[in-house]
C-alpha cells in the first residue's frame, strides 16, 4: 500500500473520494506514524487521539465532499493556538494544565473544512525563541539531522511536517517563526499578510506582529491550507475585511515578465556562503523562467532586529500580565500573601527567555525611557515599511535567504541571546511592515536544507504562490527527503 504520510493533499483527497481509504484510516495511520517517530523527533506536546478519531468518524459518517480537498485531512496545531478541551500550553510551565473552554477562530475554520486536528505541537515558550529550545516540555529535533535544531518558534510544526507525521500544520510567525523553521526543515512555510488570518484565540506574544500560517511539504498544499484559514473575523480587531481569493488560482502560470527584487542587504555580512550560493542560483532559475531579477536596497533593514526586540518585548510584557497564578495555569505553592502568588507563580512558571523579554519590554515602556526606546522604534519601523513600499512600486516580489545559516547544533547558541536574536535579521522586517513572506526549499548547504524567502505586496499571496510553484516545478529540492521520510543516507 502507498505510504500515506508521503502523499500530497490532492493525492490523499483522491484516495478519500474513491473510498480506497476513509478519514478514520488516514487518522489512524497518522497517529501510528506519530507514535513510531515522535521519540526521535519530539514534535508533539499533546496527541489528542480520542478526539481526532471521533472527528474522523463524524466526517466518514457524512461522507467526503469531493469539492473540498481538505476534508478528512489530519493537521497538527502549534500549541499557542487555543483548542477547546485539548490542552494548550504555549510550551510553558505556567500553562502546563490549561484546557481552554473555546476554540480559536482558525480552529473553527479547520473544523468547517472537515480537517482533523491530531495534536498540539512543540514550540519555543510563548513563541519566544528561534530554535524550540526554550520549551518547558522537550527539545524538538530537526527532521534532517537529530543533532540540529528545527528552528523556531514553530519548530514542532515544521519538524512534524518534514518527518511525515502530518501532511500540514499551523504555526505562528512574529519575526520569522514559520519561515525560519520551514527553511531549516526543507518545507514550505507561509506567513500571510498581517490581518489576513484571525488572531482570535492565538496566545498573544506581540499583537502588532503575530500572524498564523500553514506549513506543508509543497507549494500547492500550502495555498489550499491558507484558503481554509483566511478571512475577516469580527472577534479580532486587527482582522482585515479583505476578500479572500483562491490562493492556488495562479499556480501553474508562467512568471515570464515578472519583476523580482534581490536586496543587497540580504546577501551581505553574516550570510553563510552555502546559503548565499543557493539563493543566487535561485535568482538564476527565475531569470531562466523569464522573470527579471535585479539588485535593490532596503537601507533601514539593518535596524530591524533592534526595532523588533523593543516593540515585540514591550507588547509581550503587556500581553503576559494575564498569567498571574489567579485564574488558570500554574500557581506557586510557596506563598504566604497575595503578592507571593503573583511574584512566585510568575518567577517559577516562566522560563529564562520569557523573563528576559518581559524585563526588556517593561524597561522600554517605563517612564523616562519610553520616548528613547519604544517611540523611536515605532518611528524606525515606519522607515522600514517605507523601504518596502518604494521597492514594490517597481517590483512584484522580493527574494532573499530565509535564514543567514542552515540549522545549527542543539545547545550551540542557546546561551548567546545576541546570536539567537541576530539569526532573525532576514525575516523580522517583513513582520514589522505587515507583509506576507514565505520560505520554499532552494538547495542544500553542509547537507542541510536552505530556504528561499519570497516577500510579496500586502494581500498579494497569490503572486507569491505563483512564483513559488514555478520555482518548485523548475527544481527538485522539494522532492528531497530526510532519512526519516525514506530519503537516502
Amino acid at each position: 500500500m502507498t505510504k500515506l504520510y508521503d502523499q500530497s493533499l490532492e493525492q490523499l483527497h483522491a484516495l478519500l473520494v474513491s473510498k480506497e481509504i476513509s478519514a478514520t484510516d488516514l487518522t489512524k495511520e497518522t497517529l501510528a506514524r506519530i507514535k513510531a517517530t515522535d521519540d526521535q523527533v519530539e514534535a508533539f506536546i499533546t496527541v489528542s487521539e480520542e478526539k481526532a478519531l471521533e472527528v474522523a468518524k463524524g466526517i466518514d459518517a457524512k461522507g467526503i465532499d469531493a469539492n473540498n480537498v481538505l476534508a478528512g485531512i489530519p493537521i497538527g496545531i502549534k500549541d499557542n493556538i487555543v483548542t477547546k478541551d485539548i490542552r494548550t500550553t504555549a510550551a510553558s510551565k505556567i500553562l502546563y494544565n490549561f484546557e481552554p473552554i473555546y476554540d480559536a477562530t482558525v480552529m473553527d475554520k479547520v473544523y468547517q473544512a472537515d480537517m482533523i486536528p491530531v495534536g498540539k505541537l512543540n514550540m519555543d515558550e510563548f513563541a519566544m525563541g528561534g530554535s524550540t529550545e526554550t520549551s518547558y516540555f522537550k527539545k524538538t529535533k530537526n527532521a534532517w539531522d537529530f543533532t540540529k535544531v528545527p528552528g523556531g518558534s514553530s519548530g514542532g510544526s515544521a519538524a512534524a511536517v518534514a518527518a511525515g507525521q502530518v501532511p500540514v500544520s499551523l504555526g505562528s510567525d512574529t519575526g520569522g517563526s514559520i519561515r525560519q523553521p520551514a527553511a531549516f526543515n526543507g518545507i514550505v512555510g507561509m506567513k500571510p499578510t498581517y490581518g489576513r488570518v484571525s488572531r482570535f484565540g492565538l496566545i498573544a506574544f506581540a499583537s502588532s506582529l503575530d500572524q498564523i500560517g500553514p506549513l506543508t511539504r509543497n507549494v500547492k498544499d500550502n495555498a489550499l491550507a491558507l484558503n481554509a484559514i483566511s478571512g475577516y473575523d469580527p472577534k479580532d480587531g486587527t482582522s482585515a475585511g479583505v476578500e479572500v481569493p483562491d490562493f492556488a488560482a495562479k499556480i501553474g502560470q508562467s512568471v515570464k515578465g515578472m519583476k523580482i527584487a534581490l536586496p543587497k542587504e540580504y546577501l551581505g555580512e553574516g550570510i553563510e556562503p552555502g546559503v548565499k550560493e543557493a539563493v543566487l542560483k535561485a535568482a538564476e532559475t527565475f531569470r531562466a523562467l523569464g522573470a527579471t531579477v535585479e539588485e535593490v536596497s532596503l537601507p533601514h533593514s539593518k535596524y530591524g532586529v533592534a526595532v523588533y526586540y523593543i516593540i515585540a518585548s514591550s507588547e509581550a510584557s503587556s500581553n503576559l500580565q494575564r498569567f498571574d497564578g489567579i485564574r488558570y495555569g500554574y500557581r506557586s505553592e510557596n506563598i504566604s500573601n497575595l503578592e507571593d502568588v503573583y511574584v512566585n507563580s510568575r518567577s517559577e512558571g516562566f522560563g529564562t527567555e520569557v523573563k528576559r523579554r518581559i524585563m526588556l519590554g517593561t524597561f522600554s515602556l517605563s517612564a523616562g525611557y519610553y520616548d528613547a526606546y519604544f517611540k523611536k522604534a515605532g518611528q524606525v519601523r515606519t522607515l522600514i515599511k517605507q523601504d518596502f513600499d518604494n521597492v514594490f512600486k517597481d517590483y512584484d516580489l522580493i527574494i532573499g535567504p530565509a535564514s543567514p545559516t542552515v540549522a545549527y547544533g542543539i545547545g550551540e547558541n542557546i546561551n548567546d541571546p545576541i546570536t539567537m536574536y541576530l539569526s532573525d535579521i532576514l525575516t523580522i522586517p517583513v513582520n514589522l511592515a505587515g507583509l506576507p513572506g514565505m520560505s520554499v526549499p532552494c538547495g542544500f548547504s553542509e547537507g542541510l536544507p536552505v530556504g528561499l524567502q519570497i516577500i510579496g505586496k500586502h494581500f498579494d499571496e497569490q503572486t507569491m504562490y505563483q512564483a513559488a510553484a514555478a520555482f518548485e516545478q523548475a527544481t527538485d529540492f522539494h522532492t528531497k527527503k530526510p532519512v526519516i521520510l525514506g530519503g537516502a543516507e
